[in-house]
């Protein structure tokens, strides 16, 4: 009897799993599968692949006095164009230690020419706390490399990608990091336009949950310029 109690339990527990693999093993199969059609997604929409871009030095501005320094991420290397900034999307790096460099490397595995985002503000784990990095894409004023989805080579072309270190999923993002995301985002909307509904969530636009659920975005959206012009 005992050992017929024994297989039947086996037997349920086969039936539980399909092809005889655990849950756990089923569940990290299904993540693995879904961050390789993302990272393919991002693969096919990097429009700066084709032009050889690798491997650029990535400048970071950290400034104490914001308030005093952040025009100048309009000093960039190639002539600001406005037209094609129409939209600004913000991400998380679903990780709580990184950097720009660390983003970086993660995209250059995923096939990208370089880091996919505009800018990166980092949480003091790998970076400064509310350190913002100024990616090489917007130094050059190249699409970015940031947004899958039905609509991300529009938002890839049209859109600013800026990424939160951290996992806006587990934990809160640093009052220093949402500090310096408002004052970027809200000198961006002043020197190109961008309205209000325009400043967008990853989430918004893709099957992710980027920036995570503890990303603040009531009072976020509270402090956008509603009409930067």
């Amino acid at each position: 009897m005992k050992s017929q109690s024994t297989r039947s339990q086996a037997k349920k527990k086969q039936a539980a799993s399909p092809s005889g693999f655990s849950r756990v093993q089923v569940v990290w199969g299904a993540l693995c599968l879904a961050m390789t059609a993302v990272g393919g997604a991002l693969w096919m929409l990097d429009g700066s692949k084709s032009l050889g871009i690798d491997g650029m030095r990535l400048p970071s501005l950290v400034a104490p006095d914001i308030t005093n320094s952040i025009d100048s991420i309009f000093n960039t290397r190639a002539p600001m164009d406005n037209a094609p900034w129409q939209a600004i999307v913000i991400h998380h790096s679903g990780a709580p230690f990184g950097s720009a460099e660390t983003i970086e490397k993660d995209a250059k595995a995923m096939g990208l020419s370089g880091l996919g985002y505009h800018f990166v503000v980092g949480n003091g784990s790998g970076a400064g706390d509310g350190e913002l990095h100024v990616g090489y894409r917007w130094l050059d004023q190249l699409p970015g490399a940031h947004t899958a989805g039905q609509y991300g080579e529009w938002y890839n072309r049209n859109s600013i990608g800026i990424c939160l270190v951290g996992d806006g999923d587990r934990g809160e993002f640093t009052g220093a990091q949402i500090t310096r995301l408002v004052q970027t985002v809200r000198a961006l909307q002043r020197e190109l336009g961008i309205p209000a509904q325009n400043v967008i969530l990853h989430r918004d636009v893709a099957q992710t949950t980027s920036p995570g659920q503890y990303f603040p975005i009531a009072a976020f959206q509270e402090q956008l310029l509603s009409n930067p012009n």
